[in-house]
């Protein structure tokens, strides 16, 4: 196992939580903050911007783990390196939408 591994592996993870957010937000219709959007990543972008900006972040996410290395999802590190980058970007997302909304 190579070290760039784990990075994908967490990218991956990051990639797949923001397929999560903007697909959802997508296919229940309404608007979410995109970096095509004006302002970029402030201003909300259409659910159908947001449900192809989920599939090229779910596309991205799979070359990661597919392309690179060989993911094991029943490997400890794999797992772990993917389950970290969900968590970050899920975080990181949060807080960036709070202080979006004025709630921080």
């Amino acid at each position: 196992m190579l070290w760039f591994h784990f990075p994908a592996y967490f990218f991956a993870g990051a990639f797949s939580t923001n397929f999560a957010l903007h697909f959802v937000s997508g296919m229940l219709g309404r608007t979410f903050p995109t970096p095509f959007a004006s302002p970029p990543l402030r201003g909300s972008s259409s659910s159908r911007v947001n449900v192809l900006y989920g599939l090229c972040n779910l596309t991205v996410a799979y070359a990661l783990l597919s392309r690179v290395g060989d993911f094991e999802p029943r490997s400890s590190t794999h797992a772990g390196a993917f389950g970290l980058g969900f968590v970050a970007m899920a975080l990181l997302v949060a807080r960036s939408l709070a202080r979006l909304q004025g709630q921080v």
